[in-house]
């Protein structure tokens, strides 16, 4: 087993994002594991990413605030507790149009 303690993970740039501090937990330059990419985000209010479609296929989890989800122009608010999948090369644009920050867990599967 290998435990992460929050204090001691790593801030990383994630590509088109805007507004929004991202942490690796797992995966990555984070080790761990070969089979995920784990992170943490927390997007202000007016903070999001995209519009783009990367080839991974992504998870989003909402630990606290609220996330707009924008595919194909249609949109879905994501609150605590919600999750959403988002597949490969899917275009989506994701923004906090909330007051509070949004804390959204993400996992990515590596592109094989």
């Amino acid at each position: 087993m290998q435990v992460k303690h929050l204090a001691d993970a790593k801030p990383y740039e994630a590509p088109n994002h805007r507004g929004c501090t991202a942490l690796r937990l797992f995966g990555a330059e984070a080790g761990g594991t070969q089979t995920v990419v784990v992170g943490l985000s927390h997007f202000l209010p007016g903070g999001g990413a995209g519009p783009d479609a990367s080839p991974p296929e992504k998870v989003y989890f909402v630990l606290a605030g609220e996330l707009t989800v924008i595919i194909d122009g249609k949109e879905t608010v994501l609150r605590k507790n919600d999750s959403c999948v988002i597949a490969p090369n899917e275009t989506r644009e994701i923004v906090n149009r909330g007051n509070e920050v949004c804390t959204l867990l993400v996992a990515v599967a590596p592109v094989k």
